[in-house]
């Protein structure tokens, strides 16, 4: 009998083994994908700005291959879910990231000497080294335990007191930072992204549940009857959708590399403790693998932070002239300060685009005031009008 437990046992650890590496190698295809797949969308827009074509962008083939390899890449990810556990998923994410910094490489195609692009992008390849490094790391010494997650098993989940106080915890804070965003204005970007996470957690708790739900029926007995199953696709899309309007918000606000960096580290970060709580993943789990974990996903945090450090920075503004060709009086516009009164002339000269059509280019953020010093007299006007 000892023998008999001890064999199902071993069996039980390599049917784990063996899901676990099917839902990581699932997961990297994914992001390997999506990241793919966003490049191909961009350089389809750069295409097409380049070379003045009048075509919308979904009329071109390039961009319509990328659509479907970004719909495979998320269908890889979301079907990933179903076999590894959601602490090993959700820091995988970073797989994305080393992937988008290589093909920006590849895109650019730059022509640097070999120490200015040391130089330049030596903090790059080391957020890269890093980066792989502790996804080595934290998936090695990963949670191995996985069940089957069948409605049963989902609802025993869901009911429990952990989870309980987890989600009476997570609406709390939820609630309050809400209401610092939108009452007192608090456009901090930490806010923003916490709202993100949190949301983000519960939406990884529901793709695993639905995935897992999805593959026990196309494998087995069907899951799809039960009503938890609607609960947690309907929570799904929600949240999904939400998390996308509080990432639009702070696209237009903050630059979007900060923006993929601390979206990684708060969104990673809640998804373990989500997983944590909700399906037990480390309850089986030694402490030394834990510590290697939590050490391979802190490498991993730092190295996106430096991966995302080293974006190219702005140039800065450059003066520009705007002239009114009625009047013929030139406006000199340095560091976004009108020296000269500028009349709205319909031609800009320096401006982004020399275009009848087209109003003077937009002063940057925070730099929109105009100091004029008064008015032009008779005489400069007519000396301008002859020059």
């Amino acid at each position: 009998m000892d023998r008999l437990g001890m064999a199902r046992e071993d069996d039980g650890k390599e049917d784990s083994y063996t899901e676990n590496l099917i839902g990581t190698l699932l997961a990297i295809f994914g992001n390997l994908l999506v990241s793919i797949s966003v490049s191909i969308q961009k350089q389809s827009h750069v295409a097409l700005a380049g070379n003045k074509d009048p075509r919308q962008y979904y009329h071109t083939k390039t961009w319509w291959f990328g659509l479907m390899l970004m719909v495979l890449g998320e269908g890889a990810l979301f079907v990933s879910y179903a076999f590894a556990p959601l602490s090993l998923i959700a820091p995988l994410n970073a797989v994305s990231v080393i992937s988008s910094s290589i093909l920006g490489f590849l895109f650019l195609r730059e022509k640097w000497k070999a120490k200015e692009f040391l130089k330049r992008y030596i903090l790059t390849f080391l957020g890269c080294a890093m980066t792989a490094g502790g996804t080595y790391l934290f998936v090695t010494f990963g949670p191995n335990s996985h069940e089957k997650l069948n409605a049963e098993n989902i609802v025993k989940h869901v009911i429990s007191w952990p989870i309980l106080l987890y989600l009476l915890l997570g609406i709390i804070a939820f609630c309050l930072i809400l209401y610092f965003y939108k009452q007192w204005n608090a456009n901090y970007l930490v806010l923003i992204l916490l709202l993100v996470a949190l949301l983000g957690s519960v939406t990884v708790i529901t793709v695993k549940a639905v995935s897992g739900m999805i593959v026990l029926s196309v494998m087995g007995p069907l899951q799809l009857s039960y009503p938890i199953f609607y609960v947690m696709f309907v929570c799904m899309v929600a949240t999904v959708f939400f998390q996308a309007s509080f990432l639009a918000q702070a696209s237009h606000l903050y630059d979007s590399s900060l923006i993929t960096c601390v979206n990684y580290i708060f969104s990673t970060t809640l998804a373990i403790v989500a997983g944590t709580i909700f399906y037990q993943e480390f309850n089986h789990e030694d402490v030394l693998h834990i510590c290697m974990f939590a050490l391979g996903c802190a490498v991993c945090f730092l190295g996106v932070f430096l991966i995302t450090k080293n974006k190219r920075k702005a140039k800065a503004f450059e003066p520009y002239v705007t002239m009114d060709m009625a009047k013929g009086i030139p406006t000199i516009h340095n560091k976004g300060w009108a020296v000269q009164p500028d009349y709205n002339g319909s031609f800009s000269y320096g401006a982004l685009e020399n275009n009848d059509n087209v109003a003077p280019v937009t002063l940057p953020v925070g730099q929109d005031q105009s100091v004029s010093p008064g008015p032009v007299s008779q005489y400069q006007s007519t000396e301008l009008k002859k020059d």
